[in-house]
This record gives C-alpha cells, sequence and structure tokens, in this order.
C-alpha cells in the first residue's frame, strides 16, 4: 500500500500544482479571495472558467436524487478534480476524463432563473448540488451560490447543501433563515496521504472537520457524508474524531464503477488505484462494520441522502 501511495500521490500532485497552481489550492485553505468581488475572472489558477445561461435555475429530480424535487448547480464541473468522481460522467463528452478538472462553466443566469420562477417552491425539496461542488474557489469570487441562497431563503424552500469545502461556513448566516436544511460535508478517508492520491486539490481533512464543527456549533442540522469511503488506516480513531465534531448523522457508500445515464460510474484511474491498495468489497465492508461501533446512526447509500 506505501509504495503505490508513494507513487500515485506524486503523480496526483504534481498534475494538481499543473492543473489548478498554487493560487488556487492555498486559496481554498487561507480564503484570499473575498466573497463576490464582483469580478468574473476567466481563470483561476489553471482552471479555466466560462459563463453561459442556464434554461433553468433548478432541474427536477430524478435517479439517486429522486426523493427530492430538485437539484440545483449553479456551476458545471468542478476544479477538484477528484480521481474518482462521477460527476464527470454527466460532462459533454469532449470534456470527460482528462479534462476533468480543468474547466468550470458558470451558469451566469441562475439567480435571474431562480428568482423568476413562477412555481411556488414553498415546502419543495432542493439538494444543492448533485453534479458540481457549490463551494469551489470560483465561489469566493463570484458569491454566486450566496445569492441564491438569499433566493431560496424567501422562496422557504427545503434544502440540502452538499460540499467538501470549508467555505461552507462562510454562509451560516444564510442557513439560519431556512426553517428546513442541512448541510452535508464529505470527508472520504482519514489518511492524509490517501486523500493526496485521490483528492490533490481539496482541502485536508481536518479544515473539513473543523468546518463542520463549526456549522453544529451554530445549530445548523449538518450530516458527514464518507461517499465515497476511501481506504482507511485507522476505522476506530476515524469514527471518533467524526463523532466529536458534534454531527450525530452519517451516511457511507462505497465506489460505483458501473456506467450507465443515471447512474455515473467510478472513473478508470482511481479504479485502477483501489485495485492496488487492495480496496475492495471486502475491505469497504469490514471498515463499515468497525466504523458502526463507533457511529450507531450510519447509514448507507441513498437513504442517508434524505430531504430535511
Amino acid at each position: 500500500m506505501e509504495a503505490a501511495l508513494a507513487r500515485w500521490a506524486g503523480g496526483q500532485c504534481r498534475q494538481a500544482q499543473s492543473r489548478i497552481g498554487q493560487t488556487l489550492h492555498v486559496g481554498d485553505q487561507l480564503g484570499l479571495f473575498a466573497a463576490g468581488d464582483g469580478s468574473r475572472p476567466t481563470r483561476v489558477g489553471d482552471v479555466d472558467i466560462a459563463y453561459r445561461p442556464a434554461s433553468t435555475a433548478l432541474a427536477k429530480a430524478s435517479g439517486f436524487m429522486g426523493d427530492y424535487d430538485f437539484t440545483l448547480n449553479p456551476y458545471i464541473g468542478c476544479a477538484y478534480g477528484c480521481t474518482y468522481c462521477y460527476a464527470a460522467s454527466f460532462a459533454p463528452p469532449e470534456r470527460q476524463d482528462d479534462r476533468w478538472g480543468d474547466w468550470v462553466v458558470v451558469k451566469e443566469n441562475a439567480v435571474r432563473k431562480l428568482r423568476n420562477m413562477r412555481t411556488d417552491l414553498a415546502g419543495k425539496t432542493v439538494y444543492m448540488s448533485s453534479v458540481t461542488d457549490p463551494y469551489q474557489l470560483i465561489e469566493r469570487r463570484l458569491g454566486l451560490v450566496r445569492e441564491l441562497l438569499e433566493v431560496l431563503a424567501d422562496r422557504e424552500v427545503r434544502l440540502v447543501v452538499q460540499t467538501r469545502s470549508p467555505l461552507v461556513t462562510r454562509d451560516i448566516d444564510l442557513f439560519k433563515r431556512f426553517e428546513h436544511i442541512r448541510v452535508n460535508m464529505t470527508v472520504t478517508t482519514d489518511s492524509e496521504r490517501v486523500r493526496r492520491v485521490f483528492e490533490p486539490q481539496c482541502t485536508p481533512n481536518r479544515a473539513r472537520l473543523a468546518a463542520i464543527g463549526e456549522v453544529v456549533t451554530a445549530g445548523i442540522p449538518a450530516s458527514l457524508t464518507m461517499t465515497p469511503l476511501l481506504p482507511v488506516e485507522d476505522p476506530v480513531a476515524f469514527g471518533q474524531n467524526l463523532r466529536a465534531t458534534g454531527v450525530t448523522n452519517f451516511v457511507v457508500q462505497p465506489f460505483h464503477p458501473d456506467r450507465g445515464r443515471f447512474t455515473a460510474g467510478t472513473r478508470g484511474p482511481a479504479l485502477k488505484l483501489i485495485a492496488e491498495l487492495g480496496w475492495d468489497r471486502g475491505a469497504y465492508e469490514r471498515t463499515v462494520e468497525a466504523l458502526r461501533r463507533e457511529l450507531p446512526q450510519l447509514a448507507e447509500g441513498r437513504g442517508g441522502f434524505r430531504p430535511a
């Protein structure tokens, strides 16, 4: 496992530095950009940013998200570019695989589209986001999600926010305006070595745990989602650290290698690495069993992603 991680980590870290640059990576951790500074950058680090109008702000939920009324994806693509990301399967064909993580498209009219919707959204369930991370780096510059939250709060939706970014704490004040809300934070492993291989552009795990702890302290319902669960070094300590955040809802899910129109699959590079690491179904199930002893509320799969 050590040799495989070292070999892959070197390649992935070099690729991450080339893709997004030191400015993007450090900005995620230190908050160098003010939210919503009014600019329209066409490049952040080495990530290309484009702006296009969307036909609608909310999409009818289906498939895995079928328990919701709508999904909301302010962006197309994701600068985090995780090696296993299922959302890459929903990208335009010319931008799949190697291009995933190199580009982001901003839905420039999303706020206006949402504000002008004639549908009565009071009590409707919304999942933000299903195929992007709403709090990826460009959000620091644009503040698009923050504007959308203001409209969603006025429209009295039941909202679930899904992210892996500590930037989510910026909007705690707006979360408090919702009668029904939950913030889901993704943390996939206890190992920074594993994280750097699979998620080289993402914020370290400890920063994510600190952020979701801040959300809980503010009185906002929250969940920790281990989706997908990556190789874990110490399941007992991992479970204890997750519980220490104050979160009481936990969700776990394995890799999904099958591809299809409404069920995206794990990407090739990640599949190769998990085979090298021996992270098979048996290893996953043994880890989940150990986690359950620390996290009795641990849910698995779709049932853990219920609406707020």
